[in-house]
């Protein structure tokens, strides 16, 4: 589905080593970011306590952090979950608290002010918890990035899953950068935005990859860059439209959805625009630099005198 066509290709090539450029110094900041600050883990991987409380009436959140505050917990992070009468309070890990002391002491913190809050759930997570679920984070993105790298590889050639893995890395660490400067919680809802980015920067790296595949066996005449330009070109239509239509469900996320769903959404708006750029304006002008070229998809005719050799 086309809404609209350009008729002349956009040469997104002669730019290359400018948004290659720009991107690496976006990379690099970001790596920076990490190394300085660190992500801000939150209860998933420190541990500590979760609650789940109901009031009867709407819950003013304002409040529930002060009485958490005078109790000597100005820690706890308080937030609505489901519904303007449902609270999810998370307290980090505390030495000298266990987590069924540290939940008796909030509700009957909450009670002082409002008989009628009821506890729905209380979870307690450990330190070694936290520790897997990191480790077990950092292999899950490994893992599927070597999927990546392996799927590439197969389905076209070894320039293009090492382009494709550099671009979607790059998207990955300028979200982790913008969660480290900021210091945005990082949770697993967070960890599992980033794997959804991962796949979904490769499917738009597929769709260019396909349309140059493509190009290499009809514009028999054309150099590579005219090659790569018109493969973008002709893919940008799809490109807006699946995009602008994403991105409008994962703005109701961010702006509708809540606390809950806040930094979900954060994630993966942040990904999805590194994800149009880094397709287009990283992972191509990288096939250039690794010198894709025709014969990597259709090899050359032989000779008669080389037919007639053993």
């Amino acid at each position: 589905m086309e809404f609209f066509k350009i008729k002349r290709d956009i040469p997104f090539m002669s730019y290359g080593r400018y948004t290659t450029s720009i991107s690496l110094v976006t990379f690099l900041i970001a790596v920076v970011f990490l190394a300085t600050k660190g992500l801000n883990f939150g209860v998933d991987f420190t541990g500590g306590t979760v609650m789940e409380v109901h009031y009867v009436q709407a819950a003013d959140l304002n409040k529930v952090r002060e009485q958490l505050a005078v109790a000597g917990l100005p820690d706890a992070q308080v937030q609505n979950f489901g519904s303007s009468h449902d609270v999810l309070i998370q307290i980090p890990l505390k030495q000298n608290k266990a987590g069924a002391k540290l939940s008796d002491q909030v509700m009957s913190t909450l009670r002082q002010q409002d008989g009628d809050v009821e506890v729905r759930r209380v979870e307690f997570v450990g330190p070694q918890v936290g520790k897997d679920l990191v480790e077990n984070g950092a292999m899950a993105l490994l893992l599927v990035s070597l999927g990546i790298v392996g799927y590439l590889w197969i389905r076209f050639e070894w320039k293009f899953g090492l382009s494709a893995i550099i671009a979607n890395l790059h998207d990955v660490v300028i979200i982790l950068g913008f969660f480290a400067f900021f210091q945005w919680e990082f949770s697993l809802s967070v960890l599992a935005a980033v794997l959804a980015v991962l796949g979904y920067s490769v499917n738009e790296s597929v769709v260019v990859f396909d349309r140059i595949r493509e190009n290499f066996r009809k514009m028999r005449k054309a150099d590579t860059a005219e090659i790569i330009d018109n493969a973008i070109t002709r893919t940008m239509s799809r490109t807006i439209i699946t995009h602008g239509c994403t991105q409008m469900m994962v703005c109701a996320m961010l702006f509708l959805g809540g606390e809950t769903l806040h930094y979900f959404a954060m994630a993966l708006t942040i990904g999805i625009l590194f994800s149009i750029y880094s397709s287009v304006l990283v992972a191509s002008p990288l096939l250039m630099m690794f010198g894709v070229s025709r014969e990597d998809f259709i090899k050359p005719e032989k000779t008669a005198a080389e037919e007639v050799l053993p």
